[in-house]
């Protein structure tokens, strides 16, 4: 009796926008990756055919997930975070290097990606340690402990190296606000990437006068009972610091493919047959599209095979082209629905650790959403982040999808919690 009541207290509206993302994932996969001759939809031999197999395979998945007793995935929690590490530690001996990037095991025509799990797994334990009604994140030692949880995952998948997954731990900054984290660690971390911007793009001296003029500015409109001239002192030597600092970070401290990324973003010495090839191609076959599109299966650009890896970090491009902004309209409203539910759910966890893992689910596909739309249309520097659901690839979609029904099954046990 209880079990059934679980599954009947199952949020229909959530699995459903999980559904709708899915099928149009393996649409847009299935245009972007068609031959010239006509296939089988379950052909292995192709792209679209190993898709569908990975779909097929989530159901199991999802059977499974929906019905192990929900206390396992708090009381293990550790456990899942434990393996995970492991899971990318192990690359290092037994990994396969593609492209220069040991982040893959390979099991015959197949591989799979450990960084995409431990996600899962630091998204468990974060919200385990953070459900202690000890903890209290306006305290220091508490707080590091909770960076320190964040670190680990994130320093192994630098090792790779692989920046694009490292950084969507980041993601889960905004997890520790909802919970207490003091809001300037927020501020800083966006001042920080102001200020490393518009060191790449403003001269110094005039950065300079700019930083000095803003502080001193905050400084006369902030009310006198917050007022502290040390510590604005101490933030103008900051960050004056690290916007002398950006250049040479950036001359001797990034890898050339970094660099050219960046240098993409605004339009540096690109080379649009070269290091801006991928980014310029993206944005012809999005702008292709016009409003509503040239139709399913009839882009020239994606057919004509002009974008790279468009079937994985790039098959919003096919949307673009074949669906228009319209259509591209639509996919944008389902992802944002599927948060907002997520975040709706959230709110309505009668357990901590609940709530928390449903706010650590929206924040990363939030940030795998943003970031891959954002770097398609020149907001963001290109890094090798799949768009959820979408993006070709067993790893991703399964990673996603354990993520996503893990919170399904806490929130319909909410009916047993009290």
């Amino acid at each position: 009796m209880k079990n059934q009541s679980v599954i009947n207290n199952i949020d229909w509206p959530l699995v459903l926008l999980y559904a709708a993302l899915v099928v149009l994932g393996w649409m847009t996969i299935y245009s972007a990756s068609l031959p010239l001759e006509e296939t089988s939809i379950f052909d292995l031999g192709q792209i679209y055919g190993k898709q569908m197999l990975f779909i097929m395979m989530s159901i199991p998945l999802i059977s499974v997930i929906l019905s192990l007793d929900a206390k396992i995935y708090e009381k293990y929690s550790l456990i899942f975070y434990i393996l995970t590490l492991i899971l990318l530690a192990g690359l290092f001996v037994a990994g396969k290097t593609i492209k220069g990037q040991t982040n893959w095991y390979a099991f015959g025509g197949f591989s799979i990606q450990p960084s995409e799990f431990a996600k899962i797994g630091t998204a468990l334990i974060l919200s385990k340690y953070l459900s202690d009604v000890q903890i209290n994140l306006k305290n220091t030692n508490h707080q590091l402990i909770a960076f320190g949880i964040l670190a680990l995952p994130i320093m192994l998948i630098m090792l790779q190296p692989d920046a694009g997954s490292a950084m969507i731990f980041f993601s889960f900054v905004l997890v520790l606000h909802r919970e207490g984290l003091p809001a300037w660690y927020l501020w800083t971390g966006f001042l920080a990437i102001v200020l490393f911007l518009a060191a790449l793009l403003i001269k110094f001296q005039f950065l300079f006068i700019y930083i000095v003029a803003g502080v001193i500015i905050h400084y006369v409109l902030t009310r006198r009972a917050r007022r502290n001239i040390i510590l604005y002192g101490i933030s103008l030597v900051a960050m004056i610091g690290f916007s002398y600092s950006v250049d040479y970070v950036f001359e001797n401290v990034l890898e050339d493919h970094q660099k050219d990324r960046i240098n993409v973003l605004f339009d540096k010495n690109v080379n649009q047959k070269a290091e801006g090839y991928n980014l310029n191609q993206s944005m012809i076959a999005i702008g292709s599209g016009s409003w509503l599109g040239k139709g399913y299966l009839e882009g020239t650009q994606t057919k004509g095979g002009f974008v790279p890896e468009q079937h994985t970090d790039y098959i919003f491009t096919t949307v673009g082209e074949e669906w228009g902004f319209t259509g591209a309209i639509v996919v944008i409203i389902l992802f944002v629905a599927l948060l907002l539910r997520i975040l709706y759910l959230a709110e309505r966890q009668k357990s901590r650790f609940s709530r928390t893992y449903g706010y650590c689910v929206a924040a990363i596909l939030f940030m795998h959403f943003f970031v891959n739309i954002a770097m398609l249309i020149k907001l963001f520097p290109t890094i090798g982040v799949p768009l959820p659901f979408f993006s070709y690839g067993g790893s991703s979609l399964f990673a996603f999808t354990t993520l996503l029904f893990i919170f399904i099954k806490l929130d319909a046990n909410k009916v047993n919690e009290w």
